[in-house]
């Protein structure tokens, strides 16, 4: 996993009157714990990950409570598994990564939220909008809007977060409809505390099972012509219900004085940002004692027109903060006003921007507008804004401290590295082709140094993506995919297709072990391992039962056989799709593992090595094409020793795990022999010792020095022995 919650898994168990301190995630977990779910999935995905990480090593805190959990292959499997709730008194939970998951899932969330549930249901998404967004900005709220289900935006809070985890399965069963929580990256990682309570076993569960399965009724089902009824029921009943579940509970909140000439209105989400600006401006407080008054809307859809009149009615104009476009919220609230007969004036995206995150700058600037419209000094907010403005400034036209470019790039040893370096290669031997890629971690290579990428289409579907170029262009495509999206939609929307429709096109499978770019979660084919979810289903074989008969796997860390395989796949004359299962696990992962084990064995007094790279000065011409080839952060420059040689040298900082892709590009490439393989030895022998010192010895009676700037030259208690 990419963060152990072994330790903060404990405070999972704190009961009825003890105080629970964490991030929010966490809490999220805790709530969910207290409210009776029968069953919790989902898939993993950025940045609410950690919810079905800490699911996953709770295990045995699920287990007593007899909770189900189930690790999706995708979102639209998780969201499926939400029918349990349609047909039993259960509460479920699932979880992804919005917006793209939420596409994903969307088929099964518009039957799902048809025929409704019978039990609660909660889904909890990564609203990571802005900056935060690794993908696509767009808004969970259309989908909300479209099939009708309740969305939650809550003030990031603790307590506030907790309570409406809670109200949210019992407004779901109040109103026999699926929940939606939104929570954005700040909110999952805010730190508080709150007072817990008692976990609760649901009445029925692993432990708890059915004796006989619900009888057969058809109108559960979302199929017509059921689905006309369930349409109208939608409107007439369960939205109403809805409505006064909200106002009985109190989901919303009405923050500040109760009147005033000026008001706003905002999601929950943002309410943090927005107290810090009007708090600049001398109208708030750190906490939230406002001089203003604010709605805060921790449901965001349903709105309820009653809550929004009286709000507004004794107000000459209401500010609304809503981030993102289309204006939901906006419109829904002039509609509202415009029917009540109230002329409060709306502002929203006439003050604020239509698109683009709203960081504290952002509604800085829209709320300072705001009180100025109105005759109210915004005061220190206006001096900030003011500072924030100089330093933009300074910086688009040079005058301050200049930022040095820096594109995204792959972690140090990543194995997919070497694979878009053997890419690079071969398209200088052969010439440039339509290079289809995918979501996840090479994505990367769509920047320097590998700018490679035509398309980025959606999570597994890069081979899909490639079908029509396949039959348009006389070189054949090359197509990437990661493990994580071969199994979570590539096998199926790409490979069936391909080998369905004859396509002649080239498919690179990076089989690095885990769902890297989210935070190393298993997948059906990681290994088995202690505390692990894998099974080690192959992919070879999953190929070959589809069809493809031109199946290669190849170590992506041998970059000259990367290239042999590469060229073949060009240039053969065999028609039909060619894969390249490129193997070499994930370095994070790795490194997880083996550094734990070599600290344990070098404590215990094992012999140890560890394998480093090293650039020899004397020899590196300053060339500096091993860089512009891998782009390995590790691999940097420094000034030539030499003062008669102005070039500055490659050099391997102490960053580096040994991968060898630098020294594997030179020598693919035919670049220079200045790069070497060192042997760091911890807890030598006495025989290493003597070797050691014969070669020192050997060198400099032919007239050479020992260079103690080698990697483990100086380190305490090892020694660095050339391997080649």
């Amino acid at each position: 996993m990419e963060v152990s919650f072994h330790k903060e898994i404990q405070s999972l168990k704190l009961g009825k009157g003890e105080t629970f301190h964490g991030e929010g995630i966490l809490a999220v977990t805790k709530a969910l714990l207290q409210s009776g779910v029968a069953y919790v999935g989902g898939y993993q995905g950025a940045p609410v990950s950690h919810l079905l990480d800490v699911l996953v090593q709770s295990e045995d805190i699920l287990e007593e409570l007899g909770i189900h959990l189930e690790t999706c292959t995708n979102e639209a499997a998780a969201a499926a598994m939400l029918a349990a709730s349609v047909q039993y008194p259960m509460r479920g939970c699932v979880t992804w990564k919005s917006i793209v998951g939420t596409n994903v899932a969307a088929d099964a969330l518009s039957n799902l939220a048809s025929p409704g549930v019978i039990g609660g249901t909660l889904i909890v998404v990564g609203e990571d909008y802005g900056e935060g967004a690794s993908v696509i900005q767009e808004r969970t709220h259309a989908y909300a809007l479209k099939s009708s289900l309740w969305l939650l935006d809550p003030r990031p809070e603790l307590t506030k977060i907790v309570d409406m985890v809670e109200k949210s399965f019992e407004l779901s069963e109040a109103s026999n409809t699926p929940v939606i929580m939104e929570l954005r990256i700040r909110a999952c990682h805010v730190f508080g505390d709150f007072e817990a309570k008692d976990n609760v076993a649901a009445p029925h569960s692993t432990r708890e099972k059915f004796k006989e399965p619900t009888p057969f009724n058809y109108a559960r089902l979302a199929h017509p012509p059921e689905t006309f009824i369930q349409e109208k029921d939608k409107v007439a009943r369960r939205l109403p219900a809805a409505r006064d579940f909200i106002v009985r509970e109190k989901l919303n909140e009405f923050m500040g004085p109760t009147t005033g000439e000026i008001g706003i209105i905002t999601q929950g989400g943002l309410f943090n940002g927005l107290n810090s600006c009007l708090a600049d401006a001398g109208l708030s407080d750190a906490y939230g004692n406002l001089d203003v008054p604010v709605m805060v809307l921790n449901v965001t859809h349903p709105l309820v027109p009653e809550q929004i009149t009286d709000f507004a009615k004794d107000k000459k104009a209401i500010l609304i903060v809503e981030e993102g476009s289309p204006e939901y919220i906006e419109l829904a609230v002039g509609k509202i006003l415009r029917q009540a007969d109230l002329q409060t004036k709306i502002h929203g995206k006439d003050m604020l921007p239509e698109a683009g995150e709203y960081t504290a700058a952002v509604v800085g600037k829209g709320v300072s507008a705001f009180l100025d419209a109105y005759g109210i000094e915004p005061g220190g907010l206006g001096e900030w804004l003011d500072g924030v403005d100089a330093n933009q400034k300074a910086l688009a036209d040079g005058s301050g401290d200049p930022l040095p470019p820096r594109p995204p790039t792959f972690c140090t040893g990543c194995p997919e590295r070497p694979v878009f370096s053997a890419m690079k290669l071969v398209r200088e031997e052969l010439g440039p082709v339509h290079v289809s890629v995918d979501i996840g971690c090479h994505a990367l290579a769509t920047f320097p140094p590998f700018s490679q990428g035509h398309s980025i289409i959606g999570y597994g579907m890069s081979l899909a993506a490639a079908s029509a170029v396949s039959g348009t262009q006389e070189k054949r495509p090359f197509t990437v995919m990661g493990d994580g999206g071969f199994w979570h939609n590539g096998l199926l929307t790409g490979v069936a297709g391909s080998v369905f429709n004859q396509d002649d096109s080239v498919l690179i499978v990076m089989d690095n072990g885990y769902s890297s770019a989210t935070g190393a979660q298993d997948l059906p084919s990681s290994r088995p391992k202690e505390l692990g979810r894998g099974k080690g289903l192959n992919i070879d074989k999953a190929l070959k039962s589809m069809g493809v008969k031109w199946v290669k796997r190849v170590n992506n860390y041998n970059v000259s056989t990367m290239v042999k395989a590469l060229r073949e796949a060009r240039t053969s004359r065999d028609k039909g799709l060619k894969v390249i299962v490129a193997e070499g696990e994930c370095q994070l992962a790795r490194q997880r593992r083996v550094r734990p084990a070599m600290a344990k064995a070098v404590a215990r007094g094992d012999r140890v090595v560890r394998t480093r790279y090293w650039v020899d000065e004397e020899t590196c011409t300053g060339d500096h094409s091993c860089i512009r080839l891998s782009g390995c952060p590790s691999l940097t420059i420094k000034p030539n020793p030499d003062p008669l040689r102005t070039d500055p040298v490659a050099h391997v900082n102490n960053d580096c795990v040994g991968c060898g892709l630098c020294g594997e590009v030179s020598h693919a490439a035919q670049l220079c022999p200045s790069f070497a393989q060192i042997d760091i030895l911890q807890n030598p022998t006495a025989w290493d010792r003597f070797s050691k010192s014969v070669s020192d010895r050997l060198i400099r009676l032919f007239g050479g020095d020992v260079d103690e700037d080698r990697p483990g030259a100086s380190a305490p208690g090892a020694i660095g022995v050339p391997a080649e």
